[in-house]
């Protein structure tokens, strides 16, 4: 792990995904991302709408699609063209139509998609456990609504781990 203090482990009842958090790219975004799962936030959260072939959409308590945290909303932070791209493994905000409106939403990407590429913020991408995304429930239909939804046990920075055991002498 290079880098603790931007080190995310997002633990699913399958295993602990590693995202390697971007601030070099979006440190706004990075730090809301922080904020919330060192609070707690992410915990027990469903992965509400999942795209075959596309992405896995998480992040909100309510599972509906239209929930987020108490925090405002952010200002986006695109990455500019050939900077960063949505690819496999990239990690995203969601938002509405309003591109200064992602608050806690997330969503993973299971392939690539150009067509988000310089529309939303990319504040992540997965390092290992991508086999735990791709074993994500999806969902049904176009809008990838899904009935009893995987869920994230728990999601934290690498630092906040228990530490290793040591022992004296």
């Amino acid at each position: 792990m290079s880098d603790p203090e931007n080190t995310l482990l997002l633990e699913l009842a399958s295993g602990i995904i590693t995202i390697e958090l971007l601030p070099d790219l979006a440190p706004v975004h990075v730090e809301r991302i922080k904020a919330l799962a060192a609070a707690g936030f992410y915990d027990n959260t469903p992965f509400h709408r999942v795209i075959e072939g596309f992405m896995a959409q998480g992040g909100d308590p309510t599972g509906t699609g239209t929930g987020g945290s108490d925090q405002p909303d952010l200002p986006a932070e695109f990455s500019p063209p050939g900077k960063a791209r949505f690819v496999r493994g990239t990690c995203g905000m969601a938002r509405t139509q309003n591109p200064n409106s992602a608050n806690s939403q997330f969503f993973i990407m299971f392939a690539p998609a150009s067509s988000l590429d310089g529309q939303y913020t990319i504040w992540g991408r997965v390092t290992t456990g991508m086999e735990l995304v791709d074993s994500i429930k999806r969902g049904a239909g176009m809008n990838g609504m899904v009935r009893e939804p995987d869920r994230v046990k728990s999601m934290r920075l690498a630092t906040t781990e228990a530490p290793e055991a040591t022992t004296d002498g």
